[in-house]
């Protein structure tokens, strides 16, 4: 938030036997009561109890089911906001770190609990390829194993994804760079590891953890930029 920076909020109470609650999984809702118990914390410290003149942005893996989608949008729909606008994590990273020249662009992001990795053409998804693991199933190997697995599942998508582009995109995207997000992006073995792997430079946005919400939020700050005011309220959009 303009002079405010990110709004977060720590995981929901504790679980049983201590553990903290986690409402999302593998990219997925499994618990709604705790997840809109997190975003209603969330929109009370930054819109307030008024939220009529609001709107939010989703971010979602690229390859959430319908099923994903619409328990967010139930969810989101239950914070009383005017709009929600939704969209894969993989176009919010791109709008973030993607470089300035235009053309094919891969998205490779290693996040706690999913990788995933991203062909965008035009702004568009045009394939996409998902590992329901991550750097927390990893954790405890040594660095120099776990820059070898976690590549290799990288390694493994892009391969899949150069066998049915009939095209070059995804030649040209390589040839250009991929945009590294996720936790993952932040280990210098791991980014070092798959440049020398795939033979070409690696982008890193400043903050490749936040790479997706920080997108996301430019995003929204040009549909704010862009929307007109209603003519009966005063105040500014959020």
């Amino acid at each position: 938030m303009p002079g405010r920076g990110l709004l977060l909020d720590p995981l929901p109470g504790s679980g049983p036997g201590g553990g903290a609650e986690r409402p999302v999984r593998r990219g997925r809702i499994v618990d709604p009561e705790s997840c809109g118990r997190l975003l209603g914390r969330i929109a009370d410290a930054a819109l307030g109890p008024d939220r009529s003149d609001s709107v939010i942005v989703l971010s979602h893996p690229v390859l959430a089911g319908a099923e994903h989608r619409t328990a967010a949008r139930a969810l989101l729909a239950g914070l009383g906001t005017t709009r929600v606008l939704v969209l894969s994590s993989a176009r919010a990273a791109a709008a973030y770190a993607a470089p300035r020249e235009t053309g094919p662009l891969l998205v490779v992001d290693m996040g706690a609990e999913l990788t995933e990795v991203t062909l965008l053409v035009g702004g568009l998804v045009a394939d996409a390829r998902q590992a329901e693991s991550g750097l927390d199933d990893l954790d405890g190997l040594d660095p120099a194993t776990l820059a070898t697995v976690l590549g290799r599942t990288v390694l493994d998508m892009i391969t899949s994804m150069w066998r049915h582009d009939r095209h070059g995109a995804i030649r040209g995207a390589l040839r250009k760079g991929p945009v590294l997000a996720g936790g993952g992006a932040l280990r210098s073995d791991v980014t070092d590891h798959l440049a020398r792997c795939l033979g070409t430079r690696v982008r890193l946005a400043d903050d490749p953890s936040t790479t997706v919400v920080r997108g996301a939020g430019q995003i929204l700050s040009s549909v704010l930029r862009h929307r007109p005011t209603p003519p009966e309220r005063s105040g500014h959009p959020r």
